[in-house]
């Protein structure tokens, strides 16, 4: 990689799921890569958090203590007879059924009173989970005066404004800082209707995911005429196999849903970079001035993506039991030592070209593919 190429951290959105991100960023700290910026979406914005409102030497500490809490409740041991007697996929339904009646600890409860007997006229909390321990755990667990310091590392993430249905990015290094809080990062994570919408300054803000579960678009608009490595961790596959169950044409729908064309969205970038067809943003000059033919920077993408080594369900996004969420961080890990075996043949864009995108793929013959 280029030694002046900013390294870059991108992360989807997908709630337990996110743990996968977990094991990567581990694996790629133990080569050394430390992300100058990080970009995130829903838990991936809270994962963002938790690396960029830590020093290098604590964020491997926090990211333990806040999978290790979230993943305490459904530690519940499951009935004897699905533990005797059932498949990993029973067993893995009745640790998502304690989550979704219990909620998870440092992170949402459910509603008490009840939704029907919340008031209908107050937004924050018309939701069937309560997620103020979200608040308390980013308050205890993310500094964010290192955040928002000169030397806190570009954090950017993904909202949804309510009523104009617009997406936002709050980043603390963009064109108009944003001073980060809890409240930033919570809004990036509220998934209606669990999770209420979070309410800053005068608007109302969801899960950035409703519309780009994948904040790679954000990071591309506004990198300036830097040269970038981009590390994209994504959580849902666009691609997969038919459906054969109920259960199953949840799973895939789910996975096409949150997905969000990200491979699409990517290659469409591409596309537009090695075309010279950019957006002003990206090229020389000042507002108003004629572009410049290309990018000062160029960008490689390697591009990661979560594939289940467990016989999961639709339920996946939010079973977090130990033994998945282990597994989770063990997926990630493994993703990147295979990366690293395949390194030597990750090339930055060359001649003509001013971006390119890798993939790392399951198939162990052709594991890294070039897009």
């Amino acid at each position: 990689m280029p030694a002046d190429a900013r390294p870059v951290l991108v992360l989807q959105g997908g709630g337990a799921l996110g743990a996968y991100q977990v094991g990567a960023f581990e694996a790629l700290c133990a080569c050394h890569f430390a992300p100058q910026w990080v970009a995130g979406i829903s838990i991936g914005a809270i994962n963002a958090a938790l690396i960029a409102g830590n020093t290098l030497e604590d964020r491997h500490r926090r990211l333990d203590e806040f999978w290790e809490k979230v993943s305490s409740q459904a530690a519940w041991p499951a009935w004897p007879f699905f533990a005797a007697h059932g498949s990993e996929t029973a067993v893995n339904e009745w640790n998502a059924g304690v989550i979704l009646l219990a909620g998870v600890p440092g992170f949402f409860k459910p509603r008490f009173p009840p939704l029907p007997f919340q008031p209908a006229d107050d937004l924050t909390r018309l939701s069937y989970y309560d997620t103020s321990p979200l608040r308390e755990t980013l308050e205890e667990m993310v500094d964010f005066d290192l955040i928002n310091s000169k030397a806190g590392v570009r954090i950017s993430v993904g909202a949804v404004n309510v009523a104009t249905g617009e997406q936002v990015y709050f980043d603390n290094k963009g064109d108009m800082p944003t001073v980060i809080g809890p409240e930033h990062i919570m809004a990036s994570a509220a998934l209606p209707p669990g999770f209420p919408a979070i309410k800053i300054g005068h608007d109302y803000f969801w899960d950035g995911g409703l519309i780009s579960n994948t904040p790679l678009d954000h990071v591309l608009k506004h990198k300036g005429s830097d040269s970038l490595v981009v590390f994209q961790l994504d959580l849902f596959s666009a691609k997969g196999v038919l459906p054969t169950s109920l259960g199953e044409i949840a799973e895939r729908e789910k996975d096409i849903r949150f997905a969000s064309r990200s491979e699409i969205n990517t290659m469409k970038n591409r596309k537009l970079y090695n075309s010279g067809q950019l957006p002003p943003r990206t090229r020389h000059g000042a507002a108003g001035d004629t572009p410049a033919a290309a990018p000062e920077g160029n960008v490689t993408v390697i591009h990661l993506t979560y594939h289940s080594a467990l016989p999961e369900v639709a339920s996946r996004d939010y079973n977090f039991s130990p033994t998945v969420i282990d597994e989770h961080r063990s997926a990630g890990r493994r993703d990147v030592e295979r990366l690293v075996r395949h390194g030597n043949d990750i090339k930055p864009p060359q001649g003509d070209e001013t971006m390119v995108v890798y993939e790392l793929t399951p198939d162990d013959k052709h594991p890294l593919k070039r897009m």
